[in-house]
Formats: C-alpha cells, sequence, structure tokens
C-alpha cells in the first residue's frame, strides 16, 4: 500500500503529502512572521533607550525645566467672537450669490 491514504471514489480526502506540505508551509511562514516581530520589538527596544538617554542628557544640559507662563484671561478675550447665526447666514447668502454669478 503506498503512503498516501486513500482518497475515496471523488477525490475528497487530502492526500497526508499534501496535507504536511501545507502544514510545512504555514509552520515556515509562522516562523518568518515571529522572526520579523521580534525584530521588530528589538529595534524598538534600542531605540526607545537611545531615546531615553538623549532625553536625559539633554535635561542635564539645560537643567531644570523652566515654569510655563500662565495665561492671563486678558489674552483668551482678544479672540474672534463666536459666529452667530445671523452672521452664519449673510455668508452663506454671500457664497450662493457668488455661485450664482459664475
Amino acid at each position: 500500500m503506498s503512503d498516501k491514504a486513500q482518497s475515496g471514489a471523488n477525490g475528497v480526502f487530502k492526500t497526508p503529502a499534501k496535507a504536511d506540505k501545507a502544514d510545512a508551509t504555514t509552520r515556515a511562514a509562522r516562523e518568518i512572521i515571529e522572526r520579523e516581530r521580534n525584530e521588530r520589538d528589538a529595534k524598538t527596544a534600542r531605540l526607545r533607550a537611545l531615546r531615553l538617554a538623549k532625553e536625559a542628557e539633554d535635561a542635564a544640559v539645560e537643567g531644570p525645566a523652566q515654569p510655563a507662563r500662565a495665561v492671563s484671561s486678558a489674552k483668551t478675550s482678544k479672540t474672534a467672537p463666536k459666529a452667530t447665526a445671523k452672521t452664519t447666514a449673510k455668508k452663506a447668502a454671500a457664497k450662493v450669490r457668488k455661485v450664482e454669478a459664475a
């Protein structure tokens, strides 16, 4: 008897050789994915360590960080006023007229 399983009259079942080949392909793909993930994680850890060392070095050279200045309420009152329904309607009407003229 051959090493292949009998497939029956209509050939529905996979032979072990085909199943073994599919399993080998799956294992190879998973190994590649796992290896790439490990390489990516190692690179991320290396770059993170370099970044943290650089930030610590920069902080040591610059000294303590200066506190941020507080924003006074007078500065915030200089912002543009909120659009009202009336001004929004005027702008929409102007756009319509501009489109109709073109």
